[in-house]
């Protein structure tokens, strides 16, 4: 988590640039404070913030899930609209994501080869997960019942998100000794997938299926060979902020 809070400060003063960027110069402040500006050329959900629940899909034989896996999702996004109501719109924009995936699979490093193990029923252990870290990319197809005046409106966004691994951790915690392994080389640094947001007002669901595997066709199970196949699948909410 301390990697995500380095980015978000990282990230912040570009986030802020754009939302300059949007400043409508038509919109000034009105001499009457009793008359309220209309904005023709407004614009709509431009930060977001999601929660997630992770699932692994293609699991390895063997291999499950225990325990709450979670996403952290936040960003912006440059809305764009395409037709003279402004109720369709194409977005572009640039986000940090932290998502956790608890399950049995045991990452060990040896002589700098990473080993992949399912966990047997006689193994103790209180924790096993891998982390990733990313910068995304996401890109949105946007319809919506807004209008100028109206800040509560129904929404459907699909699209596409590609995200860079910039940093990646594995932890074990159990007999007979904690494993803490970081930056492993066997991740995919890119991962890419559909998104798809629909919802009323600020909160909204929010599903993502990655179309790539977490891992490269170098992670195998160790014994049978089973190659590491997983992808991600989030289901969560949304929340979209002006």
């Amino acid at each position: 988590m301390k990697h995500l809070i380095f980015y978000v400060l990282l990230i912040l003063p570009i986030i802020n640039g754009f939302a300059q960027e949007d400043t409508n110069p038509l919109a000034e402040t009105p001499k009457n404070d009793s008359i309220a500006v209309v904005d023709h050329q407004y614009k709509e959900d431009q930060f977001y913030l999601a929660i997630t629940y992770n699932l692994l899909g293609q699991k390895p034989d063997g291999v499950s899930q225990n325990g709450f896996s979670s996403g952290f999702h936040l960003g912006f996004i440059k809305d764009m609209p395409i037709n003279t109501q402004r109720n369709i719109a194409i977005g572009l924009g640039l986000g940090l994501s932290s998502n956790s995936y608890n399950q049995t699979l045991l990452i060990t490093e040896e002589n700098g080869d990473y080993i992949y193990t399912d966990i047997d029923d006689d193994t103790s252990f209180s924790k096993n997960k891998f982390t990733t870290y990313l910068l995304e990319m996401p890109i949105e197809f946007r319809w919506r019942t807004s209008t100028p005046k109206d800040y509560d409106f129904w929404r459907i966004y699909t699209g596409f998100k590609i995200g860079y691994v910039f940093h990646n951790s594995s932890k074990f915690n159990g007999s007979p000794n904690d494993i803490k392994l970081s930056n492993i080389d066997d991740f995919n640094a890119f991962q890419y997938g559909l998104t798809f947001s629909a919802g009323y007002s600020n909160v909204n669901f929010h599903f993502y299926y990655a179309l790539n595997t977490i891992f490269d066709t170098n992670a195998k199970v160790s014994g049978t060979g089973e190659a590491v196949d997983m992808n991600a699948i989030k289901i969560g909410l949304i929340f979209y902020i002006l």
